[in-house]
């Protein structure tokens, strides 16, 4: 998969140190391999859940919040935001 953009997660991890190697992580996995649905991209990741039309990542064991819009037919993932936990549950970031 091609993710867009692994600068959102470089300004995140440097704003939250302790996040850079599960954003790390999940980036290099997300790169190495091409989900052709929400179904495979679960295999992986079982607790990615769909919101509306994008894919909600729990990221450093449900501390922060990874949100993307997967297009499985491109075989891009763009990353919407990228939120602790507690700024997630309030949200705003669905308008």
């Amino acid at each position: 998969m091609h993710v867009i953009s692994r600068k959102a997660l470089r300004h995140f991890w440097e704003r939250h140190p302790d996040s850079r190697i599960s954003l790390s992580r999940w980036f290099k996995i997300m790169q190495r391999n091409e989900f052709e649905s929400f179904d495979a991209l679960r295999a992986t990741f079982p607790s990615a859940d769909l919101v509306g039309d994008f894919v909600v990542f729990n990221i450093g064991g449900n501390k922060y919040r990874l949100i993307a819009s997967i297009h499985f037919n491109r075989a891009r993932v763009y990353v919407r935001h990228i939120l602790t936990h507690d700024a997630y549950n309030l949200g705003r970031w669905k308008t």
